[in-house]
């Protein structure tokens, strides 16, 4: 029998852990339960299960929404943050952290990027490794010849962590009134076309997109295949119109015009989604969240990237995929 040839390298993927020590709770619709405290086991249960995987993933990619925002009214925002990286400190492969809304509910843009949570140290050293705008968090590396990792900002254009009073605030402020006339701004426009703009979600900068489109463009010449990850979903088709990010509809004109470009990785909607946009080739997957699965369950994956296809191996509630290379 012939042997398959091993993955060129693999990468674990959770989202959305939420932890917080206080017991279960609900969504804003009360129509789905949270677990707030066994949050905290589930994710050792995939730090467990990574170590312990055939192939052990040579880093990992955490969505967002490390801790819940229910923390910060507690005064327990650093020692939720604490009690997760603690977790984290003795696996012994990179992780690369994105942000999320709770993120910012817990702390402000500032005080993250003094943070842990903070991973641009392992971006790779090139004229076009980060943005120039300091305040943006997007960097990119490359795990593989070949291949290359794009992390986005998806809260770059959001009220959140924005201190009240700068320029930066007072522009989503007046982009998310355009859109959304309710009085309590993380209640959704009736409309669902224009659900998106509410507190919770964000977007991406002029800024940010222009420094993507001049990474693919170097992508696209190398013949690299990209993979980009996020918060926010970006493709209708992949999650509830309510998640996604305010201006998705740029960032994917962006990525249609880089033929670069294979998979779209995203958190934030909890019930997970995929769908392949058949104009690219390219995969969009939203990874099912922690926060609400139940104890006796799991939610995590590991990726393995062959030359032709990624692998999803899911645990628990995460189904196994294969994805395609156009």
């Amino acid at each position: 029998m012939e042997l398959s040839p091993p993955p060129l390298f693999t990468f674990g993927v959770i989202t959305d852990v939420q932890y917080a020590d206080i017991d279960d709770g609900f969504n804003f619709s009360r129509t789905r339960r949270r677990y707030y405290r066994s949050s905290l086991q589930l994710l050792r249960n995939a730090l467990s299960g990574w170590s312990l995987s055939a192939v052990k993933p040579d880093f990992v990619l955490q969505l967002g929404d490390l801790i819940d925002g229910f923390n910060k009214p507690r005064g327990a925002s650093q020692a939720a943050l604490d009690a997760v990286l603690r977790e984290f400190a003795s696996f012994p492969a990179k992780v690369h952290h994105v942000w999320g809304n709770h993120e910012f509910y817990n702390f402000s843009r500032s005080e993250l990027m003094k943070s842990p949570l903070d991973s641009s140290s392992y971006a790779e050293r090139s004229p076009t490794g980060s943005p120039v705008r300091e305040d943006i968090y997007a960097y990119q590396f490359s795990p593989f010849p070949g291949f290359r990792f794009v992390l986005l900002d998806s809260y770059d254009v959001s009220l959140l962590g924005r201190q009240g009073s700068s320029l930066h605030y007072n522009a989503a402020m007046d982009l998310i009134k355009l859109h959304n006339k309710n009085q309590d701004l993380n209640c959704p426009p009736e409309l669902k076309h224009l659900s998106r703009f509410t507190m919770f979600n964000g977007g991406f900068s002029q800024d940010q997109l222009d420094w993507l489109e001049s990474v693919l463009s170097v992508a696209d010449e190398k013949k690299e295949r990209v993979i980009i990850v996020s918060h926010l979903p970006i493709h209708p088709d992949s999650t509830d119109a309510v998640c996604l990010a305010w201006n998705y509809d740029d960032l994917l004109a962006v990525l249609r015009s880089h033929s670069s470009v294979v998979c779209y990785m995203a958190g934030h909607a909890h019930d997970g989604g995929y769908c392949l946009d058949k104009d690219t080739g390219v995969h969009h997957l939203t990874v099912d969240g922690v926060i609400e699965t139940p104890p006796d369950s799991d939610a995590y994956a590991i990726v393995s990237v062959y030359t032709d296809r990624m692998v999803l191996t899911g645990s628990g509630r995460i189904a196994d995929q294969v994805f395609l290379f156009s």
